[in-house]
């Protein structure tokens, strides 16, 4: 299976049909149906590794306010997946990992609910450590590698580039110099397969006002780790920004 990072911007994206439908166009070009989704987002930093509930009917975590309340009405209810937790736990059992009866979080449902429209995949999601460095979040990508041979679709969640107070909700036309520019750096890192560079961001341009807090960046790191020697094979379904700074550039390995 390939590996994905998703752009997930605001949670509003689970009601928005048309970018909806190019994560759906994403989702239907895939080589074949995944048999389940691990999903690491920016919304979940927990240590130690934490799996989310394998309990099914575990309601969602609507983990914002001030949105319409239709957006609190939004359901996906996927099937769990203890199966894939327990190869999840093998595979990192050197991060000792543990469970909770955490539902998915709005970075995992709202691209999911057009991902998965039917929600007929079973799907677990994966707390990243928050005193985990970069390279370490390489490395528990890597570890989780292997389960791409067994048609786990394995998927970061979070933006290239992710400043709300930097955000204009009226913005329309061409980003801010500083969001193009990281948003940028970014994509040639990952075009050429730079894993120094994509470790060490503070020195790329942009980098400050990018990612005031660096939770969204770090699920990138978890998906280049899972790509393997996979991770020159890059392709972009998803460019472009919302609000004036937010990426929503997507990536593909593989």
């Amino acid at each position: 299976m390939p590996v994905a990072f998703v752009g997930h911007g605001a949670p509003s994206l689970a009601l928005d049909a048309e970018k909806g439908a190019e994560l759906s166009a994403w989702a239907m070009q895939l080589p074949r149906r995944p048999r389940a989704v691990l999903v690491v987002s920016a919304h979940w930093e927990d240590a130690p590794v934490t799996l989310s509930s394998t309990r099914n009917g575990t309601p969602l975590v609507y983990d914002f306010y001030g949105f319409p309340e239709a957006l609190y009405q939004v359901r996906h209810d996927a099937p769990a997946a203890p199966e894939l937790a327990s190869e999840v736990t093998k595979r990192l059992a050197a991060w000792e990992p543990r469970t909770s009866d955490r539902g998915l979080d709005h970075g995992a449902w709202t691209v999911l609910t057009h991902l998965d429209r039917g929600a007929e995949l079973p799907t677990l999601q994966l707390s990243m450590p928050h005193s985990a460095s970069l390279p370490q979040l390489l490395a528990l990508g890597r570890a989780l590698s292997p389960l791409r041979d067994e048609d786990v679709w394995i998927l970061g969640s979070g933006n290239i580039t992710h400043n709300l107070r930097r955000l204009d909700r009226h913005g329309a036309g061409a980003p801010v110099a500083w969001a193009a520019e990281f948003d940028a750096w970014t994509a040639q890192a990952l075009s050429s397969g730079d894993l120094d560079a994509l470790v060490d961001p503070k020195r790329a341009p942009g980098w400050a006002l990018a990612h005031p807090t660096p939770d969204h960046y770090r699920p990138l790191l978890v998906a280049a780790g899972a790509a393997g020697d996979d991770v020159t094979k890059v392709r972009f379904p998803i460019v472009g920004f919302e609000f004036g700074s937010l990426s929503r550039r997507s990536v593909e390995f593989g």
